[in-house]
């Protein structure tokens, strides 16, 4: 059996961040290599990566991580969607397929229902169903009383749901030629081939069986599930300060707190967890870190800043601010005084702005989203839900309230113009 795992999509939901979603870090690992671990860890050792031009550098570097694995890469051109990455990867299907979503976050029980089903069921293909109580923007199943697929309805829209049981793209498939075959005929305007064909297989009586899985399951479909990404991986997470790691005495540090290589954590600052703290990272005077932050590496969080309940990319630093369950990308410099704002004096839940539509993030506390090397001035102030685009500055005194362009420069005026110089994150 080979294990495919998608990594060749483009994520334009995830906007202003442009990291593919499997590179995502946490606890100081990509996500890709958390779901690798998983897979490896329940005996599964013959992989394919479809991934994007972009990407394969990154990717072909994970996957030296996984010495004792047969890993195999494929380059999907342009990201077309599931059915066009099988179809990239052809060369190196065999019959047994399992293809696998890496930016859905699931347990080790996935897959050992998938055996489980495969040792019962002499279906043709088996995929994963997870029952819902909300509406989830995915696919929803249909299925008969056996338990077997009748068909597939993407994104009905909520109150339209045929069923409740989603689609989790955990799926095994017996013969991958024959799922090639179906592909090869479906005729779409839309990105939904893949899903298309096994609505065909089962018109055709094939049988594709749905595992039902009630383990935990989370999806990063949008910028703020990053937020409960990082509950998810905490939670599972055990306390460790590394040795290496210098602890001021006057220091507090309470619950399941995690600090990484030669952090230092100075006098009178405080961590409370759920916390990760990355390697190299600084934690300054009287700062204040908490509920399930997530602080990546070679960061500094200096004097009076509190971080709360935020996810921060590598190598950014702050310096008396205050971030409050916002996303923050890579190599940022807030400059004092810059101010995130989480909560509407309505107190409605918060919305965002994703590609054309405002979408609703189901959180009525939630900040920014702020993309790679951006700067702001001192005395800035950051609405709920604003998206900053990468490389981008907000001058000092500036009162945030629509979202900001990539490589955009917001004076004191307020006026957007164009960022003439290149960011230097260097420090």
């Amino acid at each position: 059996m080979k294990v495919l795992f998608l990594c060749g999509g483009n994520g334009k939901r995830m906007l202003p961040l442009t990291e593919d979603k499997f590179l995502l870090k946490f606890l100081g690992k990509t996500l890709l290599e958390h779901q690798m671990q998983l897979a490896v860890d329940v005996g599964l050792a013959n992989f394919i990566l479809v991934c994007n031009p972009q990407s394969y550098e990154l990717v072909k570097a994970i996957t030296q991580r996984f010495s004792s694995a047969s890993i195999e890469i494929a380059i999907q051109e342009k990201p077309l969607g599931i059915a066009n990455a099988l179809e990239s990867a052809a060369p190196l299907l065999e019959e047994e397929l399992m293809i696998v979503n890496p930016n859905d976050l699931f347990d080790a029980t996935a897959y050992t229902a998938l055996f489980k089903s495969r040792q019962q069921n002499k279906a043709d293909s088996h995929i994963i169903g997870y029952r819902v109580k909300d509406y989830f923007p995915g696919g929803y199943l249909v299925t008969n009383e056996n338990g077997d697929l009748v068909s597939i309805v993407e994104k009905p829209g909520a109150g339209n749901e045929p069923s409740d049981i989603v689609n989790v793209l955990v799926h095994l498939h017996s013969n991958a030629k024959a799922l090639l075959r179906y592909i090869a005929k479906v005729k779409t305007e839309k990105d939904d081939k893949y899903e298309r064909a096994l609505d065909s297989m089962c018109k055709d009586g094939k049988h594709v069986h749905v595992v039902p899985y009630s383990g935990s399951w989370y999806a990063i479909k949008y910028p703020w599930n990053i937020l409960g990404s990082v509950r998810y991986f905490m939670d599972r997470a055990e306390s460790y300060i590394s040795p290496s790691a210098q602890i001021s005495s006057r220091a507090v540090i309470e619950g399941k707190v995690i600090i990484g290589d030669n952090a230092k954590v100075l006098e009178n600052a405080v961590i409370r967890g759920p916390v990760y703290v990355g390697p190299r990272t600084i934690i300054g005077n009287s700062t204040l870190i908490r509920a399930y932050s997530h602080i990546g590496a070679d960061c500094i969080v200096g004097f009076a800043t509190e971080i709360k309940g935020s996810y921060v990319g590598d190598g950014s630093w702050f310096h008396m601010n205050y971030v409050g369950d916002s996303i923050v990308g890579e190599h940022c410099n807030f400059g004092a005084g810059t101010i995130t704002a989480n909560w509407r004096f309505d107190e409605k839940t918060i919305s965002m702005q994703v590609n054309d539509s405002h979408v609703s993030t189901g959180m009525d506390k939630f900040g920014a989203v702020i993309g790679n090397n951006c700067r702001t001035g001192i005395n800035v102030s950051i609405m709920p839900g604003i998206k900053i685009g990468q490389n981008s500055i907000i001058g000092p005194a500036v009162c945030l309230t629509e979202n900001v362009n990539s490589n955009t420069m917001i004076p004191l005026s307020g006026l957007e113009q164009p960022v003439r110089e290149s960011v230097d994150h260097s420090h």
